[in-house]
């Protein structure tokens, strides 16, 4: 059995999956995506998977794709996939996942314009949210109160020379209870959840990685419902699902294939990196 992981940076997530992994007895094979080279030409398909398993915990959204990919054409089964990987790493394809699926989510538009996005703005009413569409830890997210601020936002996305950056992404603002939820879906189970409390004046900035604080919340049928549901989409694996408290019930507004799970193994006790270890195992031994 031959289980590897592949990363961009020694994270402390990934850290505990190494030292949960030693305590298996596990030596996972470790790929750095920085320094990998894909051979192509007379490989693919030649040979068995030389590895059973891969977590793939690329922080980088491309280079994830693709080693996932290449990794899969391989034989490798590969965790998270690369479905997973191109529908969740790509927040409007996610949202078009989440309401073809009948999981309630925020109200969203996609547009391709200035022009476009703010009609679409104007008709979901302000206050908005705009977000771009690749990325984490809330960069480059902001609440949108009127139509001065929203011109602003749009003129300087129109001149950055990431076309990424000219797709928009706007989102109605849900008046949540100053937190959102962060599940976490391994395998066929929601095994943790917790609360991200925002700490800014605003109450809506709940990003761990702004200074959001975690506490513990409660998994109920209806939250492990929802969160394995919106999971199912990208076919079994680890998921964060997020998802805001709401006046029409709980929303899901993203799922992540990479998510950390630091501030939720220390906020609710759960082993995160243990089970993850474990269902690794498992799926090797399939």
């Amino acid at each position: 059995m031959k289980i590897g992981i592949c990363y961009t940076v020694v994270s402390e997530e990934n850290k505990m999956i190494f030292e949960a992994a030693k305590k298996e007895g596990i030596a996972l094979e470790r790929i750095v995506d920085g320094e990998a080279v894909l051979p192509i030409a007379n490989a693919i398909g030649k040979k068995e998977a030389e590895l059973d398993v891969l977590l793939q915990r690329s922080v980088s959204y491309s280079r994830g794709l693709y080693l996932a990919y290449y990794y899969e054409k391989q034989g490798t089964q590969v965790i998270n996939s690369y479905h997973a990987a191109k529908i969740f790493g790509d927040k409007a394809l996610c949202s078009i996942e989440l309401a073809a699926s009948g999981i309630p989510t925020p109200r969203t538009s996609v547009s391709f314009s200035p022009e476009a996005a703010t009609e679409s703005a104007e008709e979901m009413g302000f206050p908005i949210v705009i977000k771009p569409v690749m990325g984490s830890w809330a960069r480059m997210v902001h609440r949108i109160n009127d139509s001065d601020a929203l011109d602003m936002v749009l003129e300087s996305r129109e001149e950055m020379g990431n076309p990424w950056q000219k797709i928009y992404y706007v989102q109605e603002h849900v008046n949540k209870p100053g937190r959102d939820i962060r599940a976490f879906v391994v395998g066929g189970e929601v095994i943790a959840a917790m609360y991200r409390n925002a700490t800014d004046k605003s109450g809506w900035v709940t990003n761990a990685a702004k200074g959001a604080t975690t506490t513990q919340c409660p998994v109920t049928p209806e939250l492990a419902e929802i969160c394995l549901k919106a999971a199912r989409i990208g076919g079994e694996g680890i998921y964060g699902v997020d998802l805001m408290e709401s006046e029409r019930g709980l929303l899901v507004h993203e799922v992540n294939h990479t998510a950390e799970f630091k501030s939720c193994a220390a906020a609710t006790g759960v082993d995160i990196a243990g089970k993850i270890v474990d269902y690794a195992i498992a799926r090797a031994k399939g």
